[in-house]
């Protein structure tokens, strides 16, 4: 069995500065064999904290990546299964599943993995299976209660792909309430009609 982590989006420190203590917990070093991160991780010190979750990392350019050391694309192979990892602005239209299978078929693989889209999905479509992990640190759409985080583990198992989303929320603190105003509103005269109206300041 080979254990991958799919992961992508970080936009770290663009949109959040690092990802929570809580979160990195759950990615324990040495349990992982393989990284696949759909870009955006946007600064060296972030990917060289995956290197320290596993030796074994791919990442792709994203769109507010960079560094132009990463590739547009990349292949991975885990017999039988062959997986191609893609930012995924290259879809048009965004996350749309016919544009996302002519990538799988140009890239000639059997999984997709793709992001962008900051929304999870794992999903088979047109004989091919893809996977978006959504974004790690959520800086997409704001989340209906606290901010989530988010990864995908992948286990190859003889052939076959089994997915598993991990997502980690923040409840929001309970602040207390402010003081109600004990100012009465005021009685302000409606308009009359044919009177000179006074426009601005």
């Amino acid at each position: 069995m080979v254990l991958v982590l799919v992961i992508g989006d970080l936009h770290i420190p663009h949109r959040i500065h690092d990802l929570p203590n809580k979160f990195k917990k759950l990615l324990v070093p040495g349990k992982i064999q393989q990284i696949l991160c759909t870009g955006n991780v946007c600064d060296k010190e972030t990917y060289e904290y995956l290197r320290t979750i596993s030796p074994d990392v791919h990442v792709v350019r994203g769109d507010y990546d960079e560094s132009t050391a990463f590739p547009l694309s990349v292949t991975v192979l885990h017999t039988p299964i062959k997986i191609g990892v893609i930012h995924g602005h290259q879809s048009v239209p965004t996350g749309d599943l016919d544009s996302l299978s002519s990538i799988a078929r140009q890239m000639d693989v059997d999984v997709l993995v793709s992001g962008h889209t900051h929304s999870f999905q794992a999903i088979e479509y047109d004989s091919k299976f893809f996977v978006n992990p959504g974004s790690a640190p959520a800086p997409g759409p704001a989340p209906t209660t606290g901010p989530r985080r988010r990864h995908i583990r992948v286990q190859l198992i003889d052939g076959e792909v089994r997915v598993e989303k991990i997502e980690w929320r923040k409840e929001p603190e309970v602040l207390p309430s402010a003081p109600k105003s004990t100012v009465m509103p005021q009685n302000i005269p409606a308009p009359v009609p044919g009177a000179p109206r006074r426009i601005g300041w």
